[in-house]
């Protein structure tokens, strides 16, 4: 993996450049020399913010019938009577 720079005005000519870079690492897009966006294929980011498929995402899929789902039963009560005195 290597991390690139390209300035706003290089990315601008040529982002096809940009996303070819990308395929390699991290590419920060700077700004009057201070860095201000950074470009990620979608593999890369799904694998630094740990996406995991969310029970919402599972129910609207279209096979989300063989989905097996238990919820966790609660073995606790719900509340506790407030002690007053």
């Amino acid at each position: 993996m290597s991390i690139s720079t390209l300035t706003s005005r290089e990315f601008n000519r040529d982002a096809s450049k940009a996303k070819r870079i990308a395929e390699d690492g991290p590419v920060f897009i700077t700004d009057r020399g201070k860095p201000a966006h950074v470009l990620l294929t979608v593999e890369e980011y799904e694998r630094i913010t740990n996406k995991g498929v969310s029970i919402v995402e599972l129910l609207a899929m279209p096979d989300a019938d063989d989905v097996e789902f238990e919820a966790p039963r609660l073995d606790k009560p719900l509340y506790r009577p407030a002690d007053l005195s």
